[in-house]
């Protein structure tokens, strides 16, 4: 690693701490995650700034502080099996799996989740387990095993009006989740802990702009940034 992403990823970790970032294994994991695996060639250079980014299919690569947000917001421990929806370039699980015991993550868009599972084995992440498939139905029963309850879920694209049950109903009592909710424009990051089968309790935790979240596995074409 040159002096110069050093440097970057430096300044990137004191912006996160000013912002709020307070979780120290959180920012150890953001500063130990390489960003720049992530993004494609034309935005290397911005790979370390605070900043989403294009990464093809009309997806991005979130902001480093929605990401650490998100991710302090699970209080996260070594113990933790964590399901993700919206692999995307595959970025927050990399971070994710280094807090977590386990990352089960989906994807719709296939080209997607095989580039993300490059580099997954390119930086010899082991603890995360990928699928293309709907992830608004949560983690599927796969050769008669039920991976569920998690004890906790990350949401990467917004609900329009409340949580897809099939993910409440994943969540383990005395889990939570994060995902933001809301029309385009007027989407709230919200935090669900579930106190019991049928109780939650909601907080809205800051304003956000996340791509909807979609049914069914994309049968878009490949159509990739980088």
């Amino acid at each position: 690693m040159n002096t110069q992403s050093i440097n970057k990823r430096i300044r990137l970790i004191m912006e996160l701490r000013n912002k709020g970032i307070t979780d120290t294994n959180v920012l150890s994991a953001i500063e130990r995650v390489p960003r720049d695996a992530f993004v494609p060639p034309q935005a290397q250079d911005q790979a370390w700034e605070d900043m989403a980014l294009p990464i093809g299919l009309g997806q991005t690569i979130s902001q480093p502080y929605v990401v650490a947000f998100m991710t302090q917001c699970l209080q996260l421990t070594d113990r933790d099996k964590v399901l993700e929806i919206g692999t995307g370039c595959g970025y927050q699980a990399a971070v994710l799996a280094r807090l977590a015991r386990r990352v089960y993550t989906i994807e719709r868009h296939k080209n997607l989740l095989k580039r993300a599972e490059k580099r997954f084995e390119e930086l010899n992440i082991r603890n995360i387990t990928s699928i293309a498939a709907d992830g608004m139905k949560g983690w599927p029963r796969i050769n008669g095993i039920d991976q569920a309850p998690f004890h906790k879920i990350i949401v990467t694209a917004a609900a329009r009006v409340k949580p897809p049950q099939a993910l409440l109903d994943q969540l383990e009592v005395g889990g939570c989740m994060i995902i933001p909710v809301g029309e385009p424009g007027a989407q709230n990051l919200k935090l669900y802990r579930k106190e019991s089968e049928e109780a939650y309790a909601v907080r809205n935790m800051m304003p956000v702009r996340f791509v909807p979240l979609l049914p069914d596995i994309s049968d878009q074409p490949h159509d990739m940034a980088g």
